[in-house]
């Protein structure tokens, strides 16, 4: 079982939805490690690991895809399934995906990439990741 940590901001978009939206967070964007969870899998969603807060946002869900993914997140902007060879790369598709993320929209996706990784401003940078999606457990 693989345990991942979410800032403070995600926990109601994990748990119930995004005020605004409504949307489930359902996904997370993580950097390349020695294990991510596999398909199938259940994983551990906390809060604050690591501290005197830590807490489970949710009961245990299942893992139900686990994709390589490389974003741009400044001047032309993307995401790249690399699995499937898929671009989402208008608007919409940014903002649907940020929304999917526990985001209101791209902007709001950007903005917290830009804080948390600065270099991820310059329209050169790429990030190439994994998009861990998972489903309630049943």
């Amino acid at each position: 079982m693989v345990a991942y940590s979410f800032n403070k901001r995600f926990v109601e978009p994990i748990a119930t939805g995004h005020p605004a939206t409504g949307v489930v967070k359902r996904q997370t964007i993580r950097a390349d490690r020695a294990r991510h969870a596999r398909p199938g899998e259940l994983l551990q969603i906390y809060q604050g690991m690591r501290t005197k807060h830590c807490h489970k946002i949710i009961a245990d869900p299942v893992c139900v895809a686990v994709e390589p993914v490389r974003m741009a997140l400044a001047g032309m902007c993307y995401v790249h399934f690399l699995g499937r060879d898929q671009f989402f790369h208008v608007p919409r598709q940014l903002d649907d995906f940020a929304r999917r993320d526990g985001f209101l929209h791209w902007a709001e996706l950007q903005a917290f990439w830009h804080a948390a990784h600065p270099e991820s401003s310059d329209p050169e940078a790429r990030f190439t990741g994994v998009l861990i999606c998972w489903e309630p457990a049943r």
